[in-house]
């Protein structure tokens, strides 16, 4: 693949709210993420979407001289850091170069390319390097090779000082690595796998899922996963389930508040998504079935979600046309099916009798170590081919929205709170009465039986 060049230059973007992401460490340390497209500043630089994990996008097709100016990067005292890049490449080969304070500044690190299998094939680098300036700084990403051809993609930089282990500590939270409490977690599984299995009957449904049968709650400019603890700070999202869910939320308080508009009760999880706009006013969701099964070849290995889990799936930051037959889109179900587009091509047009609908499917293979992470999609992944990455092993039930809304849409199309029809998303903050969800993940998902909302057969 060529891509674009641009003319010779610098295009400087600002790209508030995104450019890095601290996270603290249970030694002092602080490892800060970078994503590739959050730059200041580049020279040569394109931006793609990604499949690597997590989603979002990755800049592409880098060749000699391209390069990336990110600031604010706090790479703590002066002295060692451990640097790690995100990388694909089909072709090979070169060198990115990390430097402080300007282009040609310090070498901080240095990463060789090697073909990798793609140009969505990714794989984690690593290095070390030292610095003499403390504290928030400018880092340069330089790429440098033999010729000008394009030979690597790079989707995020993180930094982590030496002065600690580099291992997330259990109290890390909001837009961190937030550890699993081991001791609960074993006491979790443990009686997960005490539990006994109900056989399922003769003439049961071979497919391994149960659900949470929901209507709509609330809606609030909150994301507790995002901008915890800052009320107001998250665009407007439509809530479903645990009808306490503000900024402020956590494990406990949801665990604490028995209201929900889900079904079963025992489910008292928090879920949402941005809110749909027609003609300036929201449309909230008639009815959202939350489902959770498993795509994976062998779903016996599937074990509960640990006790205050968090994920999202899709990305905010997307703004690109959804024309038909596009991945993850709005569309239609029912008698009529589509009558149409939008005028922008963007939106459905639904027969009188077809209900607008959008089907969001999250991540199914989890790290087993994090609750959450930094972009809240880096501890978990989807399965591949059938089986969990390795760096992803564990394998938890896929979680499925699908959302039904009461319009039919009109030429006129829609909005979100986020933006385009490219830019839905949803989050999904688990907190199950642990027995209640370990009997359905063993008799339904394990056992490879279709279950109801009651979790029976």
């Amino acid at each position: 693949m060529s891509r674009l060049r641009r003319a010779a230059g610098v295009l400087a973007v600002a790209l508030a709210g995104v450019t890095v992401t601290a996270v603290t460490m249970a030694d002092a340390a602080t490892t800060v993420v970078v994503q590739a497209e959050a730059y200041a500043a580049q020279s040569g630089v394109q931006v793609e979407t990604t499949v690597d994990t997590g989603g979002g996008q990755n800049v592409a097709y880098l060749a000699n001289g391209d390069w990336m100016r990110f600031d604010g990067v706090d790479l703590g005292p002066a002295g060692g850091v451990t640097v790690t890049a995100r990388v694909a490449s089909a072709t090979g080969s070169g060198t990115v170069e990390l430097r402080t304070g300007s282009v040609s500044g310090p070498l901080l690190a240095q990463f060789p390319i090697a073909p990798t299998g793609g140009w969505q094939a990714w794989t984690t680098l690593s290095a070390t390097g030292t610095h003499a300036t403390a504290g928030p700084q400018a880092v340069f990403a330089v790429v440098r090779a033999g010729s000008g051809a394009d030979f690597v993609n790079i989707n995020w930089f993180s930094f982590t000082g030496v002065g600690g282990s580099g291992t997330p500590s259990a109290s890390a939270s909001g837009t961190g690595w937030v550890r699993v409490d081991q001791a609960k977690w074993n006491a979790q599984l443990a009686a997960f796998n005490a539990l006994p299995m109900d056989p399922a009957p003769a003439d049961a449904v071979r497919v391994p899922e149960f659900n949470a049968s929901c209507t709509y709650s609330h809606s609030r400019k909150d994301d507790p996963i995002v901008f915890p603890g800052l009320p107001g700070a998250s665009h407007m999202h439509s809530f479903i389930g645990n009808r306490s869910t503000d900024a402020n939320s956590t494990t406990d308080t949801l665990l604490a508040n028995a209201g929900t508009s889900c079904a079963p009760a025992p489910d008292l999880s928090a879920y949402w998504v941005p809110t749909l706009y027609e003609h300036g006013q929201p449309v909230e969701p008639k009815a959202v079935v939350v489902y959770y099964g498993s795509r994976l070849t062998d779903s016996s290995r599937t074990v509960p979600f640990p006790q205050g889990f968090r994920m999202i799936a899709g990305d905010a930051k997307l703004q690109a046309p959804t024309p038909a037959g596009t991945v993850n889109q709005f569309y239609c179900a029912g008698p009529g099916g589509e009558a149409g587009r939008s005028a922008d091509g963007n939106w459905p047009r639904c027969a009188p009798g077809a209900s607008l609908l959008f089907q969001l499917v999250f991540q199914d293979c989890w790290d087993g170590v994090h609750l959450d992470s930094p972009t809240h999609k880096g501890h978990v992944a989807y399965t591949n081919d059938g089986t969990c990455p390795a760096a992803f092993p564990v394998a938890i039930p896929s979680v499925s929205f699908v959302i039904a809304y009461p319009t039919p849409g009109s030429a006129d199309g829609f909005t979100l709170s986020s933006g385009m029809a490219s830019s839905f998303h949803g989050d999904a903050f688990l907190a199950w009465d642990n027995t209640a969800l370990g009997k359905r993940v063993k008799n339904c998902v394990v056992q490879r039986a279709k279950c109801n909302t009651a979790g029976t057969f």
